[in-house]
C-alpha cells in the first residue's frame, strides 16, 4: 500500500524570501517560473521566523518556534526539544525512505536528525547538490515512496560578483533600501545567486521528469525568510516573514493556481498528513491547505504570527498579521538596532554611512498594509486607530498565552554553551562580503 503514495521532493534555499521571478520581481528564474505555471503559487506566505534554524524548525514539526526549542540557530547551540517530531518520523512510520542533502541547520551534526541516508556535502551550493540529487533520482535501487530533503546554500551571503556590469548598473534594490550604486551591485550579486538556485532547481525537475517520477511527486519549493538585506533578514516585516511557497503534484496542487490566502510553513505539516491520509500529531498547530486548494474556502487564517527571539544575539520580538494590519512588539530595551543581526553587506555599510547605529526603533509598531504595504510608516501613536492597536495587542497576547512563549516569564535564557554576540557590535553571524 505505501507504494501508491507519492514521493516528495522538499527544495528549500536560503534567504530567498519572495525574490524571484514569479512573484513579480526582476530576477530571473525562469525554472521556478516554470514550476508555479505547472503548480500552486502562495502569494502571502510567510516563515514563522525569520531567522535560519527557528524558522526551519517550525516547517519541520509544525509548530511555532518557540514551541519547538529551536529559539536560535543550531550552528551557535540551539536544539530542537525533541526531534522524533520533525517530519520525517511520521513520514517513515507510513513506509518512507528519507535522504537529506545538503544543508537543514536544525542541528550541528545533521546525522543525528534521523535520516535513512545523509549526504553532509561540502558548500552544498547548487552546482554541487544538485547532481547529487539527480543521481539519487536516476537510481534504478531508490526506494519509494521516499522524502528527500535538497538544502541548498544560495541565496545566502557570501553572493557571487554580479553576473554583469549590467546588472550591477540597472538593477533595483529592495524597497526598504536607497538606491545607490553600492545597493545596486548588491541586489546585482544576489540576483546571480538567484540564477544558480535556479538552475539547480530546474537540472533537478528535470531529473524528476527523465526518470518517470515527477507525476507521482509531490514538489515544495520554498526558503527559509527574507532576503539577507537590512530591515529585512530577521525582522518581522514581511520584507523578513515572506517566503516563496510553490507546491506541484497529486492532490490538487496543479494548474497554475495563485492564491492570495494568508498561509504558513506551519501549514505544510498537516497538509502533507491530509494529502497521505496518515493520523496528524496531537501537536501540530497549523492547518492543512487541503480545502484551499480543492476551493472548498478562501481563507484558512484570520491572522498568522511570527517571531525572533535570538539571532546573532538575543532581540527578542513576536508579530500578529491580518489581511490589512500589522502589529510588531518588541520585548527588550536596546534603544538602536540589533547591527550582529542584520548580516554584513555594502547595503548595510551605505545605512550605517548615513548613521543607522545611532537611529532608534519602536517597542511597539503597527502598520496598515493596505496604504502602507512597505511598512515604513508606523501608526501605532495614531489616536485613529487605537481601536486596531488594541485590538492588535490582544491578538498577540492571547496566542503568546495559548502557545506558552516563554517572553511571558521573563528574558529567555539562551542555552549552556551558546555562541552570541553583544547587540552593540558590529559583526554579523557570518562573513558576507563578495569582492567587485
Amino acid at each position: 500500500m505505501y507504494a501508491d503514495r507519492p514521493n516528495i521532493l522538499y527544495m528549500h534555499s536560503h534567504d530567498t524570501g519572495r525574490y524571484v521571478q514569479p512573484y513579480g520581481y526582476a530576477i530571473p528564474t525562469p525554472n521556478i517560473q516554470h514550476l508555479a505555471e505547472q503548480g500552486v503559487l502562495f502569494r502571502k506566505a510567510f516563515c514563522a521566523a525569520p531567522t535560519c534554524s527557528p524558522s526551519r524548525a517550525s516547517l519541520l514539526t509544525g509548530q511555532h518556534a518557540h514551541m519547538t526549542g529551536m529559539l536560535g540557530l543550531a550552528h551557535r547551540g540551539f536544539v530542537l526539544n525533541d526531534y522524533s517530531q520533525h517530519l520525517l518520523y511520521r513520514l517513515r512510520a507510513a513506509g518512507y525512505y528519507s535522504t537529506l542533502i545538503g544543508e537543514e541547520h536544525i542541528a550541528k551534526d545533521h546525522r543525528t536528525i534521523g535520516y535513512d541516508q545523509v549526504y553532509p556535502i561540502e558548500g552544498y551550493r547548487a552546482h554541487i547538490a544538485a547532481p547529487i540529487a539527480i543521481d539519487m533520482l536516476s537510481s534504478h535501487t531508490l526506494p519509494q515512496p521516499f522524502f528527500l530533503s535538497l538544502g541548498f546554500f544560495e541565496t545566502h551571503r557570501e553572493f557571487l560578483r554580479p553576473s554583469s556590469e549590467r546588472d550591477a548598473k540597472y538593477s533595483l534594490p529592495p524597497a526598504p533600501l536607497p538606491d545607490t550604486p553600492e545597493t545596486r551591485r548588491d541586489i546585482g550579486a544576489f540576483k546571480a545567486s538567484a540564477w544558480d538556485l535556479d538552475q539547480g532547481i530546474g537540472s533537478v525537475l528535470d531529473a524528476l521528469d527523465a526518470n518517470g517520477l515527477s507525476d507521482n511527486t509531490l514538489v515544495i519549493c520554498t526558503t527559509d525568510h527574507g532576503i539577507a538585506f537590512p530591515r529585512m533578514k530577521g525582522n518581522l516585516t514581511d520584507h523578513g516573514i515572506g517566503v516563496m511557497l510553490i507546491m506541484r503534484g497529486p492532490g490538487g496542487f496543479t494548474g497554475g493556481k495563485v492564491y492570495d490566502a494568508l498561509v504558513s510553513h506551519i501549514d505544510l505539516y498537516p497538509t502533507i498528513c491530509d494529502l497521505l491520509e496518515i493520523e496528524r500529531p496531537s501537536w501540530l498547530q497549523g492547518t492543512s491547505l487541503l480545502p484551499l486548494i480543492h476551493d472548498e474556502v478562501e481563507e484558512l487564517h484570520d491572522a498568522i504570527f511570527a517571531e525572533v527571539t535570538y539571532h546573532a544575539a538575543y532581540e527578542p520580538q513576536r508579530a500578529v498579521r491580518t489581511r490589512r494590519w500589522k502589529y510588531i512588539r518588541r520585548f527588550d530595551h536596546h534603544l538602536g538596532p540589533v547591527l550582529p543581526n542584520c548580516d554584513d553587506s555594502p547595503s548595510k555599510d551605505v545605512l550605517m554611512e548615513y548613521g543607522w547605529k545611532e537611529r532608534s526603533r519602536p517597542l511597539e509598531q503597527l502598520y496598515d498594509l493596505i496604504f502602507d504595504p512597505n511598512e515604513a510608516h508606523n501608526v501605532a501613536n495614531d489616536l485613529s486607530v487605537a481601536v486596531i492597536l488594541e485590538e492588535m495587542r490582544t491578538r498577540l497576547d492571547d496566542w503568546m498565552v495559548r502557545t506558552n512563549d516563554p517572553l511571558l516569564h521573563g528574558p529567555v535564557p539562551a542555552p549552556p554553551g551558546a555562541e552570541l554576540n553583544d547587540p552593540e557590535q558590529m559583526s554579523a553571524s557570518y562573513p558576507t562580503r563578495f569582492v567587485l
